[in-house]
């Protein structure tokens, strides 16, 4: 039956019988009929089939992370004890200010200690990782927190917490959060981004109407649009990281915010030894 749920797996995250023939090596005949062997021995139809398309019913939902669960479970059986010796490929999804500040220690000591796993590194947005996780592309992403529930077959794992601050241009005087963020030219966290959405949360929040003089997603070009002079910004004091300029920060106080880090990956792949493992050497570097 492990070939069956390899291929109701491919199927479930391709889409079709075609596509998943292509990822796993056989003809979409062959998947068919791997499939209707799967529905009988379950006792359960798995997918609504329109067309071309193949997708998961009610029932292939439920099956699905345990499918997951059961492979991870059987790989787990032949792996070795000693990590040096483990193998396989782990693909690990990162958004920026990670991969600048947790991350390289967190390789560092993954790789000393399992040298023959390939580490593959995806960058990306939270909600870009996000979708590549839930369609099963990489193994773990590490992102800011979602604001909205997550399907029931991914597992959020926190990892830490980040305050907001204001920076300003080094030259602006005022040390009144608020009050310059009513009265400057206000750089925005794009509201399309999680973090971006705190930032609005907070104006909302506080009443305060910003004029604004640009929206930017990335958190190292906000910086530097501060660092010019083009107005104040409310960004996750991680960011500061990606790069040395010179701008004033200031705390908010008592009002601080705060965004949450967290490492997301199918239900199924939570305890794979490689993967809990690279957990293990983030939280590690948060230290």
């Amino acid at each position: 039956m492990l070939r069956e749920l390899k291929t109701f797996i491919a199927v479930a995250r391709h889409g079709t019988f075609s596509a998943a023939g292509q990822q796993v090596g056989l003809t979409q005949s062959a998947v068919s009929a791997q499939m209707r062997q799967l529905e009988r021995d379950l006792g359960v139809r798995l997918f609504d089939r329109t067309g071309r398309a193949a997708l998961l019913n009610a029932s292939g939902q439920q099956a699905l992370p345990l499918a997951e669960q059961i492979l991870s479970l059987y790989e787990q059986m032949a792996a070795p004890t000693d990590v040096a010796h483990w193998q396989g490929e782990l693909k690990i999804g990162a958004i920026a200010t990670v991969q600048t500040g947790v991350l390289p220690e967190a390789l560092m000591h993954f790789r000393q200690d399992a040298p023959q796993v390939d580490l593959k590194l995806i960058p990306g947005v939270s909600l870009q990782l996000l979708g590549r996780v839930d369609a099963g592309e990489i193994d773990l992403a590490l992102l800011i927190k979602p604001p909205f529930a997550l399907p029931k077959e991914l597992d959020e794992i926190p990892l830490a917490q980040e305050p907001f601050v204001l920076i300003t241009p080094a030259t602006l005087p005022g040390d009144d959060p608020l009050a310059l963020l009513a009265t400057q030219p206000f750089v925005r966290y794009d509201r399309g981004s999680f973090g971006g959405r705190q930032v609005s949360r907070f104006l909302q929040e506080h009443r305060i109407t910003v004029r604004e003089a640009l929206e930017l997603d990335e958190l190292e070009a906000i910086v530097r649009m501060v660092e010019c002079g083009l107005g104040v910004a409310l960004i996750p004091q991680a960011g500061l990281q990606l790069a040395q300029a010179r701008v004033r920060t200031l705390s908010l106080g008592p009002l601080t915010f705060h965004r949450e880090l967290v490492a997301i990956c199918r239900r199924g792949l939570r305890k794979q030894a490689a993967l809990s493992f690279f957990l293990e050497c983030v939280k590690a570097a948060k230290g």
